[in-house]
């Protein structure tokens, strides 16, 4: 790895150390309304256990999202954004 490369992963390892210590506001964030997964899931024009099946979470799971009882964490986050926003990148998982 460059060097300068490297300097670039540690600056952001270090950043990244600083925001979860609360030291720093992040720059950026994503939230996920409960509408909008919702919203994602009827573009896709699947029910709530299609959807579920589709990103590996328990029915009960986007039940509690799509009611805002709950809210996605972590890689589930991650998966619903894309899902919002490059739909195909999903559907090609199904077709396989």
């Amino acid at each position: 790895m460059k060097d300068e490369l490297f300097e670039e992963l540690l600056n952001s390892v270090k950043e990244g150390a600083k925001i979860l210590k609360g030291q720093q506001a992040p720059s950026r964030s994503y939230e996920v309304s409960s509408h909008s997964i919702k919203e994602t899931r009827q573009k896709y024009n699947l029910t709530q256990a299609e959807f579920a099946e589709l990103l590996d979470v328990s029915l009960r799971t986007l039940q509690n999202w799509e009611q805002g009882r709950r809210e996605p964490q972590g890689p589930a986050k991650v998966l619903l954004k894309v899902a919002s926003v490059h739909p195909e990148a999903i559907l090609d998982t199904i077709k396989k």
